[in-house]
């Protein structure tokens, strides 16, 4: 089942218009969509490895632009959108830490936070709701954006077919990999969010909005 699944996606990969929905899903994931566009993106970078750096940078664009999108959505509707957005997503309970990490920290959480398998999306409208400098935004998402989908280009670019013939002898395994490296990602982003931060953290007990505005 799992040869046949990759197989199909492998041929969806390969498809015309793989690009058009890279960009979508790349965008949408950066604002209000569940799925990430990573394992399209390895994918499509299997499939064509030529083009993988390509595959890269298209990623990297549109998941800004979707960034932008998700602060627009925290500056301006919050209320009316946002909150709605979050829960839908269950990151409700992880915003106030966010917010008060983004406010404390600014650039540095997302240049950290972005390259991680940790929602992109909860930053986006965390730093758009607490009206993070749009030029600090900005450069950050573009930075951590390109460690995740421009090194992955790269690197399917430069050793593609090794890569194809190791995952395709090793699927399993590779699965196995990818899905413990989401879980780790989660697990991070619990603890600096409160569930383990050290004392000395000025948001590592922060679980309330109220908590938040204190701080600043």
């Amino acid at each position: 089942m799992l040869t046949k699944l990759y197989n199909w996606m492998m041929d969806k990969a390969g498809h015309p218009h793989a690009e058009r929905w890279l960009f979508l899903f790349s965008f949408m994931e950066s604002s209000f969509f569940p799925i990430p566009p990573h394992p399209l993106l390895g994918l499509m970078c299997l499939a064509r490895p030529d083009k993988a750096l390509r595959f890269g940078v298209i990623c990297t664009v549109s998941s800004v632009l979707g960034g932008l999108f998700g602060y627009a959505i925290g500056y301006f509707a919050y209320e009316t959108v946002g909150i709605a957005l979050l829960k839908t997503l269950g990151l409700w309970d992880s915003f106030p830490a966010a917010a008060c990490y983004l406010r404390e920290y600014g650039a540095e959480i997302i240049l950290i936070k972005g390259a991680t398998p940790i929602p992109f999306k909860l930053l986006t409208l965390t730093a758009g709701f607490i009206h993070m400098n749009l030029f600090d935004f900005l450069w950050s998402s573009m930075v951590s954006r390109s460690v995740q989908f421009i090194a992955v280009g790269f690197l399917f670019w430069k050793f593609g077919r090794p890569i194809k013939a190791f995952i395709d002898k090793y699927l399993p395994w590779v699965t196995a990999g990818f899905l413990i490296l989401v879980a780790g990602g989660f697990v991070a982003f619990a603890m600096l969010s409160g569930g383990g931060g050290k004392a000395g953290d000025a948001c590592s007990g922060v679980t309330t909005m109220e908590q938040v505005f204190q701080k600043s």
